[in-house]
């Protein structure tokens, strides 16, 4: 009776490798500009809290923590669309629109993240440990609030945002700290909303036709043709809060420098989508990764010549 030669690592390494990439490509780690929209504004906060450079070791746990929990989102948000995503043309490729990773694979994906953030988390102190729990829970829930609110942008706001109290209490490092800081970190954080609506809704546009098709709402919808002058509310509001920043941070006067290239951007956008066209609303989302570079630098010059 002929032996069954096992199978060595080397000879499975082609199919293991095969199933990364999928991975990969499900928590969208070839696409990073999720991951630096949601890398900015953490380090706004991590700047601003710290009223200089960071700590750091919480500047690597949250930059790591950032791109992990971004990757988680995308995750539970395939998950949760995964009946929608075929329809629209935009998404109909990814892994488990296209039935390349199934469902119990991406669970696996998804706990896996989750559990190395969480480790991450566990590094900084008890106050954070605890806001981290609600986070968790605003990033598993997001990807259902388009079903049942035309304002899911709003609420990507507050799970994208929730680093900026997270990094607030790693900085301050106790309750009593914390809430010295809390009116910027407050100011910050309804920022922040403002400023994921505005680059979701963007993103949103681009989708508009396929979602009212498939029954998905957004503040693309909601706003129907007022989309650009609200937009151009939303970014004049953002970039006043952003200001109001500098005197809750006692910050140099080169971060107005900050301010008005990125009021430049935010005019190109809205110049861009006037027609609405898919490629322009694309280009326009993908130009807010620099309009938090630059807010970012504003901040890192601000305090470096005060």
């Amino acid at each position: 009776m002929a032996r069954t030669q096992p199978v060595s690592a080397v000879s499975r390494w082609p199919q293991v490798r095969e199933r990364l990439v999928e991975y990969a490509r499900l928590a969208r780690m070839h696409r990073p500009i999720g991951a630096l929209l949601l890398l900015w504004p953490t380090w706004w906060a991590l700047w601003l809290a710290s009223g200089d450079f960071p700590p750091i070791g919480l500047l690597i746990i949250f930059t790591l923590g950032v791109w992990l929990m971004r990757s988680a989102g995308c995750v539970v948000n395939d998950l949760a669309d995964r009946k929608f995503d075929p329809e629209v043309k935009r998404t109909r490729e990814r892994p488990l629109a296209a039935g390349t990773v199934a469902p119990r694979e991406a669970i696996g994906v998804f706990l896996a993240l989750i559990a190395l953030a969480f480790a991450l988390v566990l590094l900084t102190n008890k106050l954070t440990v605890e806001l981290s729990v609600i986070g968790a829970f605003l990033a598993v829930t997001y990807p259902f609030m388009k079903r049942y609110t035309y304002l899911p942008q709003v609420y990507l706001g507050c799970a994208f945002g929730w680093s900026i109290p997270m990094a607030f209490a790693a900085v301050a490092g106790s309750w009593d700290a914390f809430v010295k800081l809390l009116p910027l970190c407050g100011l910050l954080f309804l920022a922040n909303i403002l400023y994921s609506t505005i680059y979701d809704t963007e993103y949103a546009m681009v989708d508009r036709d396929d979602d009212i098709r498939i029954g998905v709402k957004s503040t693309a919808i909601l706003f129907g043709d007022a989309d650009l002058p609200i937009l151009g509310i939303l970014m004049v509001t953002f970039l006043g809060a952003m200001a109001l920043v500098a005197q809750r941070g006692h910050l140099h006067w080169v971060y107005f420098v900050g301010i008005g290239i990125a009021a430049m951007m935010f005019a190109w956008q809205l110049w861009i989508m006037r027609r609405r066209e898919r490629e322009a609303c694309f280009a326009a989302f993908h130009n807010n990764n620099w309009v938090g570079a630059v807010l970012w630098l504003g901040i890192l010059l601000g305090y470096a010549l005060r």
